[in-house]
């Protein structure tokens, strides 16, 4: 009897620990659950909040804040505050946007050292705007930058500026940067002195630099850049500043490939700009370390001023003539321009341009845009250059009075005998009537 008592006992003893352990692992699982089941709703609001305000406007977003101290906390919180544009202007003289200033004070006590993409966009063009957009840049000693724009909207003001002024400001950006990978400063009096502080500070960031219309720099500066920034991918300039000595140190097998190369080659006084030739051999160095580089060129020349243009062959993408072009130069392009992607004719003149067309669609084998406007073109070598080129025209944008009726099509039917060729319907462009 008492061994029986006993092992009912332990029996007993048994399930209650049995039981015990049973309990206390469900309540571990209901706390888990629990724990999983219950979320700080109060991070998840503010997460929601700051989802919300990254897609407001300014302004909008500035009056939300008001509404209680939460939104405030959220408006202020870095990740709203890496990418801003400043929009300047002066409001006694213009009603265009404009960043407050009380918003910019904020910023530079606040968030200077949270900015990372930024541009200064001068909106009316004036030079109090623009000394108000150095005035801030020289502020940043706190920033860490990766992206930098200045954008005159109309006539460039920031050459406005005494050069001095304009310098100091921008290097206190390059020094305390360290991490720079895009600078466009364009129409600016940038120098040779600015771009080597640049180098010194930001060469093995930099991928991205625009500085076409900044005539205190020399080729000797820009040589520098391509010289020490092995990572450049992106390069616009006029093309003063382009060089032999630039294209070859740009094919060193040190300097990854140039992706996009832009020129602009502009004349402002026709008869008394020189314009330098290129070398057919630094181009080809140029090409064949870097294959795949869209060279885009701008053209805003007189006539007698593309002599040293087109003379043998250019490895040029994308063209576009900004003023009339003769048919001699267009049909140069034709001859020499085997890699054209895309071409842009402003005006030619009264003279059609049958042959050259037809020249362009049999040697340029990658032609896939073409614009033209104040040119003619008869309309069976408009419709013969499209048969050659075919469905690779992706682009044809040609104005209706561009085209002469001959004997074999008229207006009314070239639209179809176009669209036959291009395999989706096409018509020329309409010369707005009001």
């Amino acid at each position: 009897m008492k061994r029986g008592r006993k092992t009912n006992e332990a029996n007993s003893s048994s399930s209650e620990d049995t039981t015990e352990k049973e309990s206390k692992r469900h309540k571990a699982v209901e706390k888990k659950t629990a724990v999983v089941q219950s979320p700080d709703w109060a991070n998840l609001l503010q997460d929601i909040i700051l989802q919300v305000f990254q897609y407001l406007p300014l302004l909008d977003r500035a009056h939300a804040s008001q509404v209680c101290r939460s939104w405030n906390q959220v408006f202020h919180m870095p990740d709203l505050w890496r990418c801003f544009e400043f929009e300047l202007n002066q409001p006694a003289t213009s009603n265009l946007r404009t960043t407050h200033p009380e918003l910019i004070k904020q910023i530079i006590k606040r968030h200077s050292n949270h900015l990372q993409y930024v541009s200064f966009k001068v909106v009316d063009s004036s030079k109090e705007s623009a000394e108000a957009a150095c005035d801030i840049l020289s502020q940043l000693v706190n920033c860490s930058l990766k992206t930098l724009g200045l954008i005159s909207t109309a006539r460039p003001s920031f050459m406005d500026l005494p050069k001095s002024h304009f310098i100091s400001a921008l290097t206190v950006v390059f020094v305390n940067s360290k991490s720079l990978s895009s600078l466009k400063i364009d129409d600016t009096p940038v120098d040779d002195p600015s771009l080597k502080v640049l180098v010194a500070n930001n060469s093995d960031t930099l991928k991205l630099l625009k500085m076409s219309s900044c005539p205190h720099v020399s080729p000797a500066g820009i040589l520098c850049v391509a010289d020490q920034c092995h990572g450049l991918r992106e390069l616009a300039l006029n093309y003063h500043l382009l060089s032999d000595e630039l294209l070859l140190a740009l094919s060193s097998e040190k300097h990854v490939r140039l992706e996009h190369l832009r020129i602009d080659v502009v004349s402002e006084n026709p008869g008394q700009t020189q314009f330098h030739t290129i070398q057919k051999s630094s181009w080809d160095a140029f090409i064949k370390h870097s294959p795949k580089v869209n060279l885009v060129m701008y053209f805003f020349l007189y006539e007698e001023e593309f002599d040293p243009f087109f003379r043998y062959e250019t490895p040029v993408t994308h063209l576009y003539f900004g003023r009339s072009v003769s048919k001699d130069v267009l049909g140069r392009v034709g001859m020499t321009c085997p890699r054209l992607v895309e071409l842009v004719v402003c005006a030619n003149g009264l003279r059609p341009l049958d042959e050259e067309l037809i020249c362009i669609a049999e040697r340029c084998k990658f032609l896939s845009a073409v614009g033209l406007g104040e040119c003619e073109v008869s309309c069976s070598a408009f419709v013969e250059f499209v048969k050659m080129c075919g469905g690779r025209l992706s682009q044809l944008s040609i104005m209706e009075e561009v085209l002469i009726p001959d004997q074999k099509y008229s207006l009314e039917q070239i639209h179809w005998e176009v669209s036959k060729h291009l395999g989706r319907v096409w018509f020329p462009d309409m010369m707005p009537t009001w």
